[in-house]
């Protein structure tokens, strides 16, 4: 999932806790849910290019997705409407930092550096790493195989850390689209991502050229990123307990992925 950094946005996370800490940082984070209701809107940063989490539907060029629907319930169990602000991944948590939204719902995987640097809801989806490859190569069959070889990789995300620890010679896309292109082109032997992002790919293009031929041993859980102190999280945290009791996040969840990956398996 989308567990990416960038070292300009962990600065200026750093910069707001350390604001915080001198006074005034946390308690203008504590007025975070009384700005959204009077304003009447929760601002939700996503990229908008990540199927099918967020992305435009090629008909109507509509923003839609799992996430963008998550986002749409947990606005309207805050009593708020939802606008979504899109942004590239590198830029997402400075946008956060900089206030530009009031949160981020765009599959961020839950990890013990966020944790210090946000205010991290409660789980909303749960998913695992694996190795995509060409239908055709028959060299890789653990994560272990793509020693030596080239994989497709944002530099940022997880899943790049991930391929370098295994010994790959990681080779820097912009995300999931570009990293399969390349693997198609076999410019790259393989890409590490979410299993989520890569069933997803394969349904909705039908594309038999590509397959996933190992798992990472990698289970992540995915959450809504505040601002670091925000009274949000609490919020948030209610509506997704709310979404998860009357069904919703489950019918969510069966739309887009035929089961439901709120919850572990």
């Amino acid at each position: 999932m989308r567990t990416r950094f960038t070292l300009a946005a962990l600065a200026t996370a750093l910069v707001m806790a350390l604001t915080a800490c001198g006074g005034g940082g946390s308690s203008a984070a504590q007025g975070d849910l009384a700005k959204v209701k009077d304003a009447g809107v929760l601002k939700v940063g996503t990229e908008g290019t990540y199927s099918p989490f967020s992305y435009h539907d090629p008909k109507s060029n509509k923003l839609v997705g799992y996430d963008v629907e998550v986002a749409a319930a947990v606005a309207k169990k805050l009593g708020v409407k939802v606008e979504y602000v899109e942004t590239p991944w590198d830029a997402i948590f400075a946008g956060l930092t900089s206030k530009r939204y009031d949160a981020v719902i765009n599959q961020v995987t839950k990890n013990p550096e966020r944790e210090g640097l946000y205010g991290l809801s409660d789980t909303y989806t749960v998913s695992e790493g694996v190795v995509a490859t060409r239908a055709d190569d028959d060299s890789i069959h653990s994560l272990a195989d793509i020693k030596g070889k080239k994989s497709a990789q944002s530099l940022t995300s997880n899943w790049a850390q991930v391929a370098k620890k295994a010994g790959a010679d990681v080779e820097s896309v912009e995300g999931f689209t570009q990293a399969i292109t390349l693997l198609k082109q076999k410019r790259v032997e393989a890409t590490v991502n979410d299993n989520l992002a890569v069933l997803d790919y394969q349904k909705s293009t039908g594309d038999k050229a590509v397959k996933i031929a190992a798992k990472t041993g990698d289970v992540s859980e995915q959450v809504v990123a505040t601002r670091k102190g925000s009274d949000l999280v609490a919020a948030v945290n209610k509506a997704l307990a709310d979404l998860k009791a009357d069904g919703t996040l489950k019918s969510i969840s069966e739309k887009y992925f035929q089961t439901d990956v709120s919850v572990k398996q």
